[in-house]
């Protein structure tokens, strides 16, 4: 006799155990063998549509419950936890069912029904949740809401999927008269979900949005149940129901292996999507590939199990799980080759992130199969049903995104915790002297990775350094300062939100919308970045201003950059998700400042939909504005047009302006007024001529109304004209997040691209902007001054390359010189040109007064180069 040591029982040698749910051994015929393969598209198709809800219902409740991380990983958890009740609720009915096939149809047909309601109650119930949790809910609140929602809410289709699985196994098993098919069902179904991950993110939902997405996969739901009654049993199918009379009891070490590695495997998938994230482009199709490339290796791994592994009865399982832990570690040393993989993969797009999350994932994954294959046909051999062996996986992998994101990212960092993760398969290895030698090299080659320092993901310009890190579950930020001392944030490892070169900027961005409010006392900023733009509100005269931002890791960095006094009083800080804080909250606020959201990056595309503008709306005083920040460096043209489609829908009275005149960082901003009316001018110059305002405005720009005017670049009907028909982007059909893969190539195209589309297309009428008498006096001046504007950019444009010195001088300086010539009071031309000439004056005076002379000429009602070239040149 040999012993079991997985399921504690004995067996004679080389005679695997056989319980009474078993069939007497009948030699397969081809009708069997046909009517088991013809099973398997019905296998596939339950896993597509199982997939399919569940990214789907993950971004349903993104919407609701927000984009931290908090949330989206109570989500994950909670829809693990329905299934886990499902499959053990379940498990004792279909092992007992007289026809298993009418069993599984009517799980199917009510995961569909389920699902064509959740196109409703899934968003009526996150509306409802957000004002229940308040706007700074505890963080043991907001994981028990975000766990809650799915579990309750999605419970009954949750409940049914536990449940698919055991039915689909015993009716395949009957069909073949094989006992020995559970890893190769599990690997055909999780086959199919490797395809509902790919065509319902690829396909689905940017052909027909969230809730027709829905609605199609019930109709795969529908289809499945009507094939497997239609297909009907097979002649000499075992039929005969399972009482469960003689099933052996699970051995406690199958039970904790189970568990654990459903634990360990969701853990390690949430760890290398976070590591993932700082390398890769973030966006929903980098997620979906993933997701893709993880169930493809499961799914390979189940039915390679299924071909190779079919006569193991407990032997294979050190070799499983030490190939396990080896798989993972080897993820881990991949980790720093990560970013010039990256890179080089960037240029071939979506196909480049694929074969990125292959070499990630497929090898751990498919080990991960092939052990989660063994080990439910232990079960399945002792007790009948796979429905056990789901349940308690499904309980580990719910709390794996728990574990992970307040235990081991933390405290160990996602590339250590891997590591970690890997010695945990080791720990559940069998303690039999056999089995030993398989530990030896993955312990050794987790003792060879932890000695060492664990790798930067952070791209560290040459000649600069990495100040400080912080790699928390939402986000890895850093401050790195480059070679010329300038010094900046970078989240993820690819996004930069601002530093101490763009100061001026953020200063820009709090204080044009600020100003157009005729007398603000309350400000609302949703992301602050460095604090810059926080900041700059913060120092306006009698603006109380309050912060909200997602990720702790970079609130805890903005001391690095702090310059100066800070503001009195300070400005608040809050954060929380951006979406479910302006829906939970109660004030009224004068003006909303949202920030630049890299609309690629997944989430972002939420924060640009009617439905958040709307809410924003809400939030608004009589009187109050909205400001949305548009980075026309990181969109494509469509989006563009998408996000102004939207924001006309709320706010009728709409208008566009531009922060500044760099061709290298263009931003746009959609300025909403609660109540339309046109800008008062008169107490416009009135503020501006303040001292107390002068002396926080007039260092960033803003001196005289012009100033401010000559940003504008178009009203409602500018606006409307240039985003002409079609769709918005709403929280159904998120137009944005879709058109990632445009928005990504968009930072590929020069950064001018589409700023130059925009002045060329929308065409300012000063008639939108400001009423009698001041139109008339005021319209052919600022005409003159956005012509200048616009041949200012053109020429910012078209320089080339990156001139120093003389060839700057040379080759901006004919644009610079046209640019005054529309307009002599266009200061942003006119005094690079007296700086011009100045320089220029110490190598060559004779080219500096002749380019003095040129600004004479182009402006002649100015005296500062008249004066200069007199005091100077003596002419």
């Amino acid at each position: 006799m040999q012993s079991d040591p997985d399921a504690g029982v004995t067996a004679p040698a080389g005679v695997a155990p056989r319980s009474v749910a078993d069939p007497a051994p009948v030699a397969p015929s081809r009708l069997r063998i046909g009517a088991g393969w013809a099973l398997m598209p019905i296998v596939a198709a339950s896993g597509f549509a199982g997939l399919g809800y569940e990214i789907v219902w993950t971004r349903q409740l993104a919407l609701a419950l927000g984009s931290d991380m908090m949330a989206v990983l109570g989500a994950v958890a909670g829809f693990f936890g329905g299934l886990a009740i499902g499959a053990f609720a379940l498990d004792r009915p279909i092992r007992r069912a007289g026809s298993p096939r009418t069993a599984y149809a009517w799980l199917e047909a009510a995961i569909g029904l389920w699902g064509i309601v959740c196109v409703w109650l899934l968003p009526a119930a996150g509306r409802g949740l957000a004002p229940l949790l308040g706007t700074e809910p505890a963080p043991a609140l907001l994981w028990a809401a975000s766990f809650a929602l799915p579990m309750l809410v999605l419970l009954p289709a949750t409940a049914a999927m536990g449940g698919t699985l055991a039915a689909l196994e015993r009716i395949v098993r009957e069909a073949r008269s094989d006992p020995r098919v559970s890893a190769g069902v599990y690997g055909a179904n999780t086959a199919g979900a490797v395809a509902g991950a790919l065509i319902s993110t690829f396909v689905l939902l940017p052909l027909l949005g969230l809730s027709a997405t829905l609605i199609c996969l019930a109709a795969i739901n529908a289809l499945c149940a009507l094939a497997i009654l239609g297909i009907g049993p097979q002649r000499g199918e075992a039929a005969a129901p399972i009482d469960g009379a003689g099933l052996r009891t699970i051995g406690v070490r199958l039970d904790i292996t189970l568990f654990a590695t459903g634990l360990l495997g969701i853990a390690f998938e949430v760890l290398v999507v976070r590591l993932a994230a700082q390398v890769m482009q973030d966006t929903i199709y980098t997620f979906a590939g993933l997701l893709a490339a993880y169930l493809l290796g499961t799914a390979a791994g189940g039915l390679a199990w299924q071909r190779l592994g079919r006569g193991d009865r407990g032997r294979g399982m050190g070799l499983l799980l030490a190939g396990t832990a080896l798989a993972c570690l080897m993820t881990a040393y991949l980790a720093p080759a990560m970013v010039r993989i990256a890179e080089t993969a960037a240029e071939t797009g979506v196909a480049g992130e694929l074969a990125i999350a292959v070499a990630l994932f497929f090898v751990p994954s498919a080990a991960m199969g092939a052990l989660f294959g063994h080990l439910v046909q232990q079960v399945r051999d002792q007790r009948g049903s796979l429905g056990w062996a789901v349940g308690v996986n499904s309980i580990g992998a719910s709390i794996a995104p728990l574990l992970s994101a307040q235990l081991l990212i933390p405290t160990l960092g996602a590339w250590t915790a891997i590591v970690v993760v890997a010695l945990g398969y080791l720990l559940l290895m069998p303690v039999w002297r056999a089995a030993l030698p398989w530990a030896a090299v993955p312990a050794a080659a987790a003792a060879f990775l932890l000695l060492g320092p664990p790798p930067s993901l952070t791209r560290v310009p040459a000649g600069g350094s990495l100040l400080a890190v912080r790699e928390g579950p939402m986000a890895t930020a850093s401050v790195v300062d480059d070679a010329s001392g300038a010094r900046y944030l970078e989240v993820n490892g690819r996004f930069r939100m601002g530093g101490t070169s763009s100061a001026r900027s953020d200063y820009r961005q709090a204080t044009l919308p600020l100003l157009l409010h005729p007398a603000p006392r309350q400000a609302l900023f949703l992301g602050i970045g460095t604090g810059a733009t926080l900041i700059g509100g913060a120092r306006m005269p009698g603006v109380s201003v309050h912060g909200v931002e997602l990720s702790q890791e970079v609130v805890d960095l903005l001391p690095w950059f702090a310059s100066g006094a800070a503001p009195a009083p300070a400005p608040r800080l809050t954060v929380a998700d951006a979406r479910r804080y302006v829906a939970a909250d109660k004030a009224r606020y004068d003006v909303i400042v949202a920030d630049l959201f890299h609309p690629a990056l997944d989430g972002s595309g939420a924060l640009y939909t009617t439905e958040h503008f709307a809410a924003v709306r809400q939030r608004l005083a009589p009187g109050g504005l909205f400001c949305q920040w548009l980075p026309l460096y990181q969109l494509d043209l469509p989006s563009l047009r998408t996000i102004i489609r939207g924001f006309l829908d709320v706010y009728p009275g709409g208008s566009a302006w531009l922060n500044h005149y760099s061709v290298g960082t263009p931003m746009l901003a959609l300025i909403g007024p609660r109540d339309a009316g046109p800008l008062d001018l008169d107490a416009l110059a009135s503020r501006l001529a303040g001292p107390s305002l002068a002396a926080v405005v007039r260092p960033i720009g803003f001196e005289t109304p012009i100033d401010l005017l000559g940003q504008y670049l178009g009203g409602p009907r500018v606006l409307s004209a240039f985003a002409g028909q079609g769709p918005r982007n709403t929280d159904d059909f998120p137009f944005v997040t879709f058109d990632a893969s445009r928005n990504v190539r968009a930072l590929t195209a020069p950064p001018w691209s589409l700023l130059l589309q925009v002045t060329r297309a929308m065409h300012a009428d000063a008639s939108e902007l400001l009423s009698e008498p001041h139109r008339s006096a005021m319209a052919s001046r600022l005409d003159a001054y956005w012509q200048a504007r616009n041949r200012f950019l053109e020429a910012g444009a078209a320089l080339p390359g990156s001139p120093r010195g003389l060839a700057l001088i040379e080759a901006a300086s004919p644009g610079l010189l046209a640019a005054l010539r529309l307009s002599p009071e266009f200061d942003p031309a006119y005094q690079p040109l007296i700086s011009m000439a100045q320089a220029l004056a110490a190598s060559d005076r004779a080219a500096a007064a002749r380019l003095l002379q040129q600004v004479v000429d182009a402006a002649p009602s100015r005296t500062e180069a008249r004066a200069l070239l007199a005091r100077e040149f003596g002419r």
